[in-house]
């Protein structure tokens, strides 16, 4: 039995979802053999993921997205670092309430990824979601080494908005390790920078950016875009288009400046995690997050899990606190069936705040259904 299931956000984390089905899996067979392997698509709860498959957690004082100092952690194992830009620079790292749409910065983020260079690895796996920003990642490079400035040649100002008094933009002093390494940009999203399906547009409204907020982040980004391309030619308006420049507020874009190869967050880390191993010693596969619906089936991590788990002829169960996709979605996603807490406590509000134990239950009644 292998459980290899995302966070419920907002209830419980990965590593909490895996111990409590493991609970409640052997609630229903005392004796069954589980193997636990929190998941991550990239975005908050990807370091913790990679801690739980045996990666080493390292703490660093970084810049989080108002400029405050804050811990912020990546994971390490051998010459291989699992980097999440939500450490540094993600929503729960603003005030409850606040927000700063115009001017929250990555430029923690690129701390953290110095960190990792520090620490001398060979490959980083850049985890990109849940950020606070819409810079482009213009704080990210900032700490890595470029320089953006306005026509007085003064830096501009930290975030998305000040991005729009750029003038000259010089990447020549970034940080000549990146030139040695392996960056993978890992995200569960492939929109472009700007434009109707791009950073502001589709993200800027959940970060608090109002319908002109939203206007003056995609003119500012289009803008730096535009800047670049004197700086380091065509390419930067080709990265700019590319799939994932969009993710976590353009920093998907920062991280192609730096060479990054992106790639769907779920494949990532379930190569970094060692899923097919773990799949091959297991006959039933849990996999879940908080809410099954529309988004899971493009990137989302049960998603990845299940088509891994089907290609390799595994069968795969999902639990989640609400489900909001049909039998037959679910079955072209690979999933046999999944279990919603909801079917155990129709209460909403006490499925969020009881959300620990209403799983065990719910992981004992699978356990009845399939290994009984």
């Amino acid at each position: 039995m292998l459980v290899a299931a995302d966070k419920f956000k907002g209830s419980l984390t990965a590593v909490e979802v895996a111990e409590r089905v493991t609970a409640g899996l052997r609630r229903a067979l005392p004796e069954v053999e589980v193997e636990a392997l929190p998941v991550a698509d990239g975005g908050d709860g990807t370091v913790a993921a990679a801690v739980a498959a045996g990666f080493e957690r390292r703490e660093v004082r970084v810049a989080g997205p108002l400029g405050q100092e804050v811990t912020a952690a990546f994971a390490l194992r051998g010459d291989t670092a699992v980097v999440e830009m939500a450490e540094a620079s993600g929503l729960q790292r603003l005030p409850a309430g606040v927000f700063a749409p115009l001017t929250a910065s990555t430029y923690g983020s690129g701390e953290l990824l110095r960190a990792a260079l520090d620490a001398g690895v060979r490959t980083i796996v850049f985890g990109v979601g849940g950020s606070a920003t819409t810079d482009g990642g213009a704080g990210m490079l900032s700490a890595l080494g470029a320089r953006f400035l306005d026509a007085d040649g003064e830096p501009v100002t930290p975030g998305g908005g000040g991005l729009a008094d750029l003038a000259s933009a010089d990447l020549s002093g970034l940080d000549p390790r990146l030139t040695s390494v392996e960056l993978v940009l890992a995200s569960d999203v492939d929109n472009p920078l700007t434009g109707p399906k791009g950073a502001p547009a589709v993200y800027g409204p959940q970060k608090g950016a109002s319908p002109d907020d939203v206007a003056a982040l995609d003119a500012a980004l289009a803008h730096f875009a535009e800047v670049l391309e004197t700086s380091v030619g065509p390419r930067a308006a080709e990265y700019a288009a590319a799939p994932g420049a969009g993710a976590a507020g353009g920093i998907g874009y920062g991280a192609l400046l730096l060479g990054a190869r992106f790639r769907p967050g779920i494949e990532v880390m379930l190569d970094v995690l060692g899923f097919a191993q773990a799949l091959e010693r297991a006959e039933l596969v849990i996999t879940g997050e908080g809410s099954l619906d529309e988004q899971t089936l493009h990137g989302k991590a049960p998603a990845g899990v299940a088509t891994a788990a089907r290609a390799a002829g595994k069968e795969v169960v999902a639990v989640c606190g609400r489900l909001a996709l049909p039998p037959e979605a679910l079955g072209r996603a690979g999933i046999r069936r999944a279990y919603p807490l909801t079917d155990a406590e129709p209460d909403i509000a006490k499925c969020i705040a009881e959300a620990g134990p209403i799983l065990e239950r719910v992981a004992e009644r699978i356990g009845r259904d399939f290994l009984t």
